[in-house]
């Protein structure tokens, strides 16, 4: 599913064209952006205390090193 998203502002002059646009895709779907503010509050209150994680998820590397090949 593709989420075409038309700001609130725009949604206006653009949405219903958009919206016909796409109508014969099934996979688009035309989207009005009505969010006021951030989910995340960067004001001083107590849920912006907690900080993502952020984790490096590669695997660590082998240690050790590799043999030599014999070339043919």
């Amino acid at each position: 599913m593709i989420f075409c998203v038309v700001p609130e502002e725009l949604a206006p002059e653009l949405y219903d064209r958009l919206a016909s646009y796409y109508a014969d895709d099934p996979n688009v779907e035309v989207i009005i952006d009505r969010r006021r503010s951030e989910r995340r509050s960067v004001d001083g209150d107590e849920a912006s205390t907690h900080r993502r994680e952020v984790r490096d998820r590669r695997r660590s590397r082998v240690v050790g090193e590799f043999p030599q090949l014999d070339p043919e």
